[in-house]
């Protein structure tokens, strides 16, 4: 699920003792900002917030008091020790980037599932469509390289453990 609606609260109150009043009723002080629109002031519900951004790509369709915006989370910043969220800044994006961040989001989906079902890292098919993104291969073509790419690595690093291991059993260093 790379879109996630979202009801917020206005907010009206700022500060550190109001933001510590909203986190201890169970929501997250936020701001949506961008798309020609004017600054807004939102308190969001913690729990559903931490789920959907647990989601590569995420798009928050926010139901806010001056209506639904469709965003991108920019900023998230966290409590250093717990990691719980403190605060997060939204920006406002068109249809065209909300369609490309969910095809993105479904690539990263499926070299994952594939990688399971290959008995190898979810992680790492995810970073290898990141990388044939960031190289500008379109979605899909990095989602059908990912599992190869990925398991290239798996071998290059099982094949230097081997000879590491080799050399380790001869005495000899792995240099």
């Amino acid at each position: 699920m790379t879109q996630v609606s979202i009801a917020a609260q206005a907010r009206t109150d700022f500060g550190k003792g109001a933001s510590r009043r909203l986190r201890r009723s169970g929501l997250i002080p936020a701001v949506i900002y961008g798309g020609g629109s004017a600054v807004e002031h939102v308190a969001l519900p913690a729990h559903e917030l931490e789920l959907a951004l647990r989601g590569p790509r995420v798009v928050l369709k926010v139901q806010a008091p001056s209506g639904v915006h469709v965003v991108k989370p920019r900023d998230v910043q966290r409590e250093p020790v717990r990691r719980f969220i403190e605060h997060i800044d939204l920006v406002v994006i068109g249809k065209e980037e909300a369609t490309e961040r969910a095809a993105i989001a479904d690539a990263i989906h499926a070299a994952e599932e594939a990688a399971v079902e290959a008995g190898m890292d979810p992680a790492a098919a995810a970073a290898a469509v990141e990388d044939a993104l960031a190289e500008g291969q379109s979605p899909e073509d990095a989602a059908e390289n990912a599992l190869a790419d990925a398991e290239a690595k798996a071998e290059g690093y099982s094949e230097a453990y081997r000879v590491a291991e080799a050399a380790e059993a001869t005495g000899e260093s792995a240099s």
